[in-house]
């Protein structure tokens, strides 16, 4: 280790000094796909991770690639990646199959958009052969992005054996498993009220309906319902639906409930009497009781319906417009009397079937068809759409006398999940189900032993929905998806459920061989697929020997969720594709899987009541599993996420603008804008070179200030860019998002078309304008974050299932904390390295785990334990953030992992290495030979640590891990060690090196160290000047007794010339303790108690308390003869300092600094300034970190006096040559400075 640099080569190439992760990333990633390195992670053979531990199954939920990829699909796979890689280093084999979710309403309602159709009526106009061609070539229209974002973030997952649920082979699985259902009795026909997509013409399931909901005002009426023996009297009934009201059939009461005859003034009204104060007061009336009866009193009764419209149907049927008893009514809201339509709720439907037990001919009476709008018997709102006619029915009521009261009120209305301006209504209809309801109990016990993240999902937001299930709404009366595998007889309504083509093939009088040859003529590419999908299935018949008629196949697809919930098995083709037992026999069920919240009532849900149903023990052994699996199924882990939120916490929306592409993070930071002059924008005349932009886009650029230099250009001409002054538009200018006013001269020069009406565009629609009317600000004086930092800011920032407060900005922040400390340190390592000729591989051609054992072979290399007291510190933090993030890990605790990550990171830069500069500074050639060992082991100390980072930030941010690894271990060992960080074995704590008390110990010190620069902040004392005195008060006699042997450290960290450290009482007139109860948290828990408590406390001895509290993590106090405890979230110990002293305290103890300054102590605060401002100048003119100088100081009287004594110091620190007190003799560089009020002349020169 003798020499200058210019003397031997380099071993590791120089860190550069710009940050362009982006283009590192780039790089990376090219070198992975050169070598194929995710392929050999596959491969136990290509790994150095030893003998494989077996699989770990991990389950990738299908996405839909017919829209582009966002933010919360970065999450969703950031999340995913790092499970899977980190139990690839722990040795195990884990396949990643990939999988696209092709069918359903998503992928329909995407095409209706491009087609500008809408409805069932419009795709039948259009055709359904050509809409089923379309669906399918939009289902991949955006691969290639899907494709190069999950390259881009470091996702690894293998595409090319992707599942795709329009396969065939896939299909066919869905109908095997849901042929076993119906063998089971658990599929079946039936009508229901279901929640109906009017527009769409088709059910949806419950799970759909959960996620669509939004908050929508509402009609709330109260009507009467006249009897017909006593047309003066009326039923007073409540509804939030008036357009249910023309198809009434009963009113229903509750027998056991008083109901009374009140005097409304111009009629008399029924209502229950628990209401009738509510409703006096919504009508300002009094309404005096005139009688009183039980509901069974009222039972069939007869009543005038509010629209007449069925007159026939009551003449016919008595109990058609008569008065019901129902469980359901309530006294919650409303009457107590219920309007029953059965065609449009459950409970209404529920109370129809009863009375059909003894009415068998009741007809169902419907004044609304399939599409949502009125029959032509409803006169001039025949063909209008249902709610929209809710105002006028109301008005018919008022005009005839029979509205009692309107008014509206706010509720969570569902509307259709994948067409958000389309509300739902409840409707009775013919639907295919699936009998979850008969096997819950099972589902739910499922559920308990499912591992939750968070643990509240379990028996909370998924618990809820299993607990309140109903029978899966399975069918759709849709085209583009898996069809229902039932064929029905056409003469005798037999039902056959078929598993397979197979299974059609064998049937009598099949002619599936004639559809496969029209298929391959007309789609000769997609025929194997087409055939399992309609229309061309539709056409599929057969017949039955002996039986008369011919099998025709239901006209429903099944919803898409059933599709995506049958992966496990239907991945692999399960059981009709050749491998597929044995494949799935492996894989069943998953070990880990991950979405966001909003699929506990989607994918998480279709997954566990698929498996549940289907694979009973039975089913199990008859398919031949090699052992019967016992629940959880099919997943043993769920990790669910939050969503990703914008900087104030909304959600972010594309339509609003407040939502950061994906790209700002990931390439340039880069917004494009629709152009608007000045005027057009409202924000008048606008100077040359100079552009305003909304408040809340500038802050998502992370710009700050009252201005920034940004570059302007459009996207068809990015060679042609223009630099321009950028400003927020703030104060009286307003300014929609992304939208950017330019003057009338920048217009030209960029040859933009202006937007003549800029302020009425929205957001998302920017893209889709012309391209003479965009333009891109980009800034280009910092780069993109890039992929790590936008991983590490969803692992770091939050735990993941909370919502993220997502941002250019805060990805910086949790980068800046975290990945650009490591590099720094890198960086420090690498230039010194190079500057000594540190080789690890000296001596040691093949290290091959890089274990300590691996290492000591290494010249110089020492044990741990023969190290100095910093280097066995700094091992053992390694050594325990090693055990606790392989603990984290192994428990899903994602932001746990990477909080202890960024504890050992800021360990490591912020106290080892600069605790440690003074080592590698020291000039190796006048070394001895304590000092050349000591210099080895820092060296070695710093190696281990970042090779041991690289490998624990490998899942997390993977390009960076791998960088670090090829420069800290490729380089030395070119050929012996794993070609990437990724190949390598999780690294396991080094046991020796942990020392527990000496963690402690310096957990201790940190904190006191923490304490002191806390104080120096909190009292503006800087910390280049040193005081005279720390005293520390510390309660524990042994912790004290542990602490002093740091003394001299504290006092250097904290800038002092002595600490003392006490014992509680010592500390004198310096400080006292002021105890504040926090009524807050205090209130709850004593309630009147809570005044005794604060006399109590006023009169404590406080300092006695401090001290408990801080022992025992509470205190202990007599109220009225009862022990209460308090803790640390329930009392605060204030410290105050007296005249001279500053203090505060934490965990540990007291700092209390002495902060009167002598004239001695400015002096050497001086001296410290000088030499900052001697370094900062070495920086500004690029001096290297080994250059020699000449160094001339001059100034006033005391800057010369102090530099004086401060020479030597002044020298060694800044590498100072040649010194010069007063005029420089030499040219350099001069700077004219004032320090403390003193004058300051600076003269530097690099000498040769």
């Amino acid at each position: 280790m003798n020499g200058g640099p210019s003397s031997r080569e380099k071993l590791f190439e120089p860190v550069r000094p710009e940050l362009d992760f982006p283009t590192d990333e780039a790089k990376i990633l090219a070198f992975w796909k050169e070598r194929q390195i995710f392929q050999k992670t596959l491969n136990a053979s290509s790994r150095a991770t030893g003998a494989s531990k077996g699989t770990f199954v991990f389950y990738e939920g299908p996405p839909t690639a017919n829209g582009m990829p966002h933010n919360g699909h970065v999450l969703t796979r950031a999340v995913k990646d790092v499970f899977p890689r980190y139990k690839t280093m722990r040795g195990y084999d884990v396949p990643r199959k990939a999988g696209w979710d092709t069918h359903g309403l998503p992928v329909e309602v995407e095409v209706e958009k491009e087609l500008r159709i809408h409805g069932k009526a419009d795709i039948e106009r259009y055709g359904v052969e050509p809409f089923v061609a379309r669906c399918i070539e939009s289902v991949f229209r955006y691969t290639d992005a899907w494709e190069k974002l999950t390259d881009k973030i470091g996702f690894w997952v293998d595409l090319p054996d992707a599942y795709v649920t329009y396969h065939r082979s896939y299909v066919e699985s869905v109908w095997w498993s849901l042929a076993n259902l119906y063998s089971k009795g658990l599929l079946y026909k039936g009508e229901k009220v279901v929640w109906w997509w009017a527009q769409g013409g088709t059910a949806l399931s419950a799970a759909e309906v959960g996620q669509g909901y939004k908050t929508v005002d509402d009609p709330s009426v109260f009507v009467a319902f006249p009897f017909v023996d006593d047309p003066t009297t009326a039923l007073c009934v409540w509804t939030t639906t008036p357009w249910t009201l023309p198809s009434n059939m009963y009113a229903a009461v509750r027998a056991d409930f008083d109901y009374v005859v009140v005097d409304a003034g111009d009629r008399k009204l029924v209502m229950a009497e628990g209401l009738r104060e509510s409703i006096a007061k919504k009508l300002g009336k009094d309404l005096p009781i005139l009688s009183t009866s039980k509901g069974s009193d009222l039972v069939g009764k007869k009543y005038a319906p509010p629209f007449d419209l069925f007159a026939a149907s009551a003449k016919e049927h008595e109990a058609v417009y008569s008065v019901i008893t129902a469980d359901f009514v309530t006294l919650d809201a409303g009457t107590g009397i219920v309007h029953i339509a059965p065609a449009f709720g459950e409970d209404d439907h529920a109370a129809h079937r009863a009375l059909l037990k003894t009415n068998h001919n009741l007809p169902l009476l419907c004044a609304v068809k399939p599409d949502g709008t009125f029959i032509d018997a409803m006169g001039k709102y025949a063909g209008r759409w249902v709610k929209d006619s809710d105002k006028d029915l109301i008005k018919d009521l008022e005009h005839a006398g029979k509205l009692v009261h309107a008014e509206t009120y706010r509720h969570e209305y569902p509307f259709c999940w994948r067409s958000d301006e389309d509300p739902l209504i409840q409707y009775a209809r013919p639907a295919w189900y699936i009998r979850t309801t008969a096997l819950i109990d099972r589902a739910i016990a499922n559920n308990q032993t499912v591992n939750w993240l968070p643990e509240h999902i379990k028996s909370g937001r998924f618990g809820d929905f299993l607990a309140n299930n109903v029978d899966w709404a399975l069918s759709r009366e849709r085209y583009w998806g898996t069809p229902l595998p039932i064929w029905v007889n056409d003469v005798t309504g037999s039902i056959e459920a078929i598993d397979s083509v197979a299974t059609l093939r064998g049937k009598l009088g099949n002619n599936v061989a004639e559809i496969e040859a029209d298929l391959a003529k007309t789609h000769p590419k997609m025929a194997e697929h087409l055939l399992v999908h309609k229309p061309w299935i539709d056409k599929i018949t057969f017949q039955k020997e002996g039986e008369k008629g011919t099998y025709r196949r239901v006209g429903d697809v099944i919803d898409c969720w059933y599709d995506s919930g049958a992966m496990p098995f239907a991945q692999w083709g399960f059981p009709h594709a050749k491998g597929s037992h044995e494949k799935f026999d492996r894989a069943f069920p998953a070990d880990f899987i991950s979405e966001a919240i909003d699929q506990t009532r989607g994918w998480f849900y279709s997954l566990l009541m698929i498996s549940t149903l289907v694979f009973d023990e039975e089913t199990q052994k008859k398919v031949g599993l090699s052992r019967v699996r016992n629940y959880p199924l099919p997943y043993e882990t769920c990790v669910v996420l939050g969503h990703v939120g914008d900087r104030e916490g909304k959600k972010e929306s594309k339509s609003k603008g407040n939502y950061t592409p994906p790209e700002i993070i990931l390439d340039r930071v880069r917004m494009e804008f629709v152009a608007a002059t000045g005027e057009n924008a409202k924000v008048g005349s606008i100077p040359e070179g100079t552009a305003y932009i909304a408040r809340e886009d500038y802050e998502g650029l992370d710009l700050s200030g009252e201005s920034a230099k940004v570059h302007l250009y459009r996207g068809d001409r990015t060679g042609q860019v223009f630099p321009i002054e950028l400003r927020p538009a703030t104060g009286k200018l307003k300014l929609p998002r992304r939208v950017v006013a330019l003057s009338d001269a920048d217009i030209a020069k960029l040859g933009l078309s202006p937007h003549a009406e800029p302020l009425r565009i929205m957001p998302n629609d920017v893209p889709r304008l012309p391209k003479d009317s965009r333009v891109y600000v980009e800034d280009p004086s910092a780069p993109a974050p890039g992929a790590d930092a936008f991983r590490w800011f969803f692992y770091a920032s939050s735990p993941p299932w909370t919502n993220t407060r997502h941002s250019l900005t805060n990805v910086r922040a949790t980068q800046k904390e975290f990945a650009i400390k490591i590099r720094n340190v890198w960086s420090f390592f690498v230039i010194y390295a190079n500057i000594d000729g540190f080789n690890p591989a000296k001596k040691n051609p093949d290290a091959r785990g890089l274990s300590p054992a691996d290492l000591a072979k290494s010249e110089g290399y020492r044990p741990v334990t023969e190290r100095g007291l910093l280097d066995r510190w700094f091992l053992s933090e390694l050594a325990l953030a090693t055990r606790d993030v392989t603990q984290h890990l192994d428990n899903y605790r994602l932001y746990e992992a990477a909080q202890r990550l960024v504890d050992l990171v800021d360990a490591l830069s912020n106290w080892y290495v600069r605790r440690s500069r003074a080592r590698f500074w020291s000039p190796t050639e006048a070394a001895s030979a304590e000092a050349a060992r000591d210099k080895h082991d820092a060296y070695f100390t710093l190696y281990e640590s970042l090779v041991t980072i690289a490998r624990l930030i490998a899942p997390f941010m993977p390009f960076f891990a791998d960088e670090l690894y090829q420069s800290l271990v490729r380089a030395p060992w070119p050929a012996s060690q794993p070609e990437s960080v990724h190949l390598v074995a999780w690294p396991e704590p080094d046991a020796a090196a942990i020392d527990e008390s000496l963690a402690v110990e310096m957990r201790a010190v940190r904190e006191l160290v923490s304490l002191g620069l806390q104080v120096r902040t909190t009292n503006k004392l800087k910390v280049r000047q040193p005081l005279s005195r720390a005293d520390i008060v510390v309660s524990s006699h042994s912790m004290r007794a542990a602490l002093a042997k740091h003394a001299a450290l504290i006092a250097e960290e904290i800038n002092v010339h002595e600490v003392r450290f006490l014992e509680p009482g010592q500390e004198g007139q310096a400080v006292r303790y002021v105890l504040k109860p926090n009524f807050r948290a205090l209130g709850p828990k004593l309630g009147k108690k809570v005044q005794i408590a604060k006399q109590i406390l006023a009169k404590a001895d406080a300092a006695a308390l401090r001290s408990e509290l801080v022992t025992n993590g509470s205190v202990s106090i007599d109220i009225d003869g009862e022990a209460v405890s308090l803790g640390t979230e329930e009392i605060e110990v204030v410290v105050e300092a007296g005249k001279d002293f500053a203090a505060a305290g934490g965990k540990t103890g007291v700092v209390v600094l002495h902060t009167a300054l002598t004239d001695e102590l400015r002096d050497e605060g001086l001296a410290r300034e000088i030499l900052s401002r001697v370094q900062g100048l070495r920086k500004d003119i690029q001096l290297g970190f080994t250059d020699r100088i000449s160094l001339a100081i001059d100034g006033s009287d005391r800057v010369k006096r102090v530099v004086e004594r401060a020479r030597e110091e002044i020298s060694r620190e800044a590498l100072v040559r040649t010194f010069q007190l007063g005029n420089a003799s030499f040219a350099g560089e001069r700077r004219e400075l004032a320090v403390d009020g003193e004058t300051l002349v600076l003269t530097i020169a690099r000498e040769v």
